[in-house]
C-alpha cells in the first residue's frame, strides 16, 4: 500500500481522525516490519501533516473503524474512555460452526509466546449461518456463521483466542484458527484474509464530550464467502 487514498476517512476535526483501516495494515511500526513498510499512523501523518497519537489497537489483519488523536491530551482522554469501558466496540466475523448467542469469559494469553493469562469477556450473537459442502478430517458439511461481537475487554487477539478455544475458529485466522479450513476456502473462493472487521465504534468526543458513532461497511469479501454457499 503506497497511498492514503486507500484509507477511507470517516471523520476529522482538530482533535481526532476516524478511519476505516484496511486489512493487513499495521497500526504502528514494529520490529518485525521492513524499514520502509507502510503503517497506519505514518500514512495518516503524511495525509494530515500532523503528529499522530495512537489510542487503541486493531491487529494488522483486522480491518475497520479506528480513532487516532492529534494531541496527547485528546489521546489521553480517549485512552481513559477505553480503560473505563465507556467505548462501545462492535465487530463482525465469519466463524466455523454456529455459536448461537452468549458470552465467552475464559482467560486469554496477553501476547505471542506468553503463558501469562488475563481475564477477558466477549459477547456474541449469530446473525446468519450457511451450510457448506466442505468436509475434511472428522468434520462433515461444515457450517459457517456471520457473528456480531461486542468485546468488553481488549486483550491481545482476544476475539481470535476466545472463538478458537471454543472451537468456533474465525475464518482466515492463521495464528489460532483452523488452517485446513482456511486453505480450502482460499482455494474455493480465492479470498485470503482474516474475516474479522471492526464495524462500529462509539465514544465521547475528547473536547466537546458529544457522543459519536462511526460505522465501517462490512467488506465485500464477507459476502463473497457467505453467498458462495447459499
Amino acid at each position: 500500500m503506497d497511498s492514503t487514498s486507500d484509507i477511507p476517512v470517516l471523520f476529522r476535526d482538530e482533535q481526532i481522525i476516524v478511519v476505516n483501516k484496511p486489512v493487513d495494515l499495521p497500526v504502528h511500526k514494529n520490529d518485525f516490519m521492513p524499514h520502509d513498510a507502510p503503517y497506519l499512523t505514518k500514512l495518516i501523518g503524511d495525509l494530515t501533516g500532523k503528529w499522530i497519537y495512537n489510542v487503541h489497537r486493531l491487529d494488522s489483519k483486522t480491518s475497520g473503524v479506528i480513532v487516532l488523536a492529534f494531541s496527547s491530551e485528546a489521546a489521553h482522554n480517549l485512552t481513559l474512555q477505553f480503560e473505563r469501558k465507556e467505548v462501545q466496540k462492535t465487530y463482525v466475523a465469519i466463524v466455523q460452526g454456529n455459536p448461537g448467542e452468549g458470552t465467552f469469559s475464559g482467560k486469554v494469553v496477553v501476547k505471542k509466546k506468553s503463558k501469562f493469562k488475563k481475564p477477558a469477556v466477549t459477547h456474541f450473537k449469530t446473525v446468519k449461518t450457511v451450510h457448506t459442502n466442505i468436509s475434511y478430517k472428522e468434520k462433515e458439511n461444515v457450517d459457517l456463521s456471520l457473528v456480531e461481537i461486542h468485546p468488553e475487554t481488549g486483550r491481545w487477539h482476544q476475539l481470535r483466542q476466545h472463538f478458537a478455544k471454543n472451537r468456533f475458529d474465525i475464518l482466515g485466522d492463521s495464528h489460532h484458527g483452523d488452517f485446513t479450513l482456511n486453505k480450502i476456502i482460499t482455494e474455493k473462493i480465492g479470498v485470503k484474509r482474516l474475516f474479522l472487521h471492526a464495524v462500529k465504534l462509539e465514544f465521547f468526543h475528547p473536547e466537546t464530550k458529544e457522543k459519536m458513532s462511526f460505522d465501517a461497511p462490512v467488506p465485500d469479501d464477507f459476502g463473497r464467502v457467505l453467498h458462495f454457499f447459499e
